[in-house]
């Protein structure tokens, strides 16, 4: 398993949110770049970003920070936010980015997700973002009728490199991982999963360890990482040493 630190991106600072509401956000770095890398130093080995204006608009919306974070480190990195068609894909992967991730297009057109693997091999994530089972889009505004199970299912086959598995309860406030959800996706599907959501502790990361035989392969965390509740340096040492 590996730890993954986050950068959501809201109008080019790096911020967190609570429970996805955009109108609680926390504002911890005005540079992302300069984050990005702090990271990396500090061990990463996946960095993860979200344009947060993306995902509500359902375009790109920080393509300068983007770039900038891309320019200031040499480690793979994933992206989500917003990207809703192969034109925003292939622009995306072109600017050096490793994976993007599709959330709210796959839930609405999951055709677009097996002509992306099939353009782009392993370099296709989806997003499955969920409020007590049920399926969210739009940057979280909207709960639909499919549950987060159902909807990973339809990916069974695509080519898919891993689906990051969000509890939207939990984002943001510290309060440890949906370890019961997070399980039962994983024995679900053959994709590997990565978790995400509420993570707050060196122990909530051992608790995600316990269970990565049912293909639980990697964490996001973001604002445990920036408050301090955990240094991410001890997190990926934790985790190599499960390897």
């Amino acid at each position: 398993m590996i730890v993954i630190p986050a950068i959501d991106l809201k109008e080019g600072k790096c911020v967190r949110l609570e429970q996805g509401l955009m109108d609680k956000d926390t504002v911890f770095n005005d540079n992302p770049a300069a984050q990005a890398k702090a990271w990396q130093d500090q061990g990463a080995e996946l960095l993860h970003i979200v344009d947060l204006d993306g995902a509500f608009a359902g375009e790109p919306k920080n393509r300068a920070a983007i770039e900038a974070i891309l320019k200031a480190i040499t480690i793979p990195s994933q992206l989500g936010g917003g990207i809703r068609d192969i034109a925003t894909i292939d622009a995306y992967l072109s600017l050096g980015l490793s994976r993007v991730i599709i959330g709210t297009a796959a839930q609405r057109n999951p055709e677009l997700v097996r002509e992306a693997c099939a353009r782009f091999p392993g370099r296709i994530v989806v997003g499955i973002d969920a409020r007590n089972g049920m399926v969210a889009v739009q940057g979280w505004a909207e709960v639909t009728d499919v549950t987060a199970v159902d909807l990973a299912k339809k990916f069974e086959g695509f080519g898919v490199s891993a689906i990051i598995y969000t509890d939207i309860s939990r984002d943001g406030m510290l309060q440890g991982p949906n370890l019961e959800a997070t399980k039962a996706l994983a024995e679900a599907i053959s994709i590997p999963v990565i978790a995400s959501g509420g993570v707050s502790s060196l122990q909530d990361i051992e608790n995600l360890m316990a269970i990565e035989s049912s293909g639980v392969t990697g964490v996001i965390t973001g604002k445990a990482v920036y408050t301090g509740a955990i240094r991410l340096a001890e997190a990926v040492a934790l985790t190599r040493k499960g390897r």
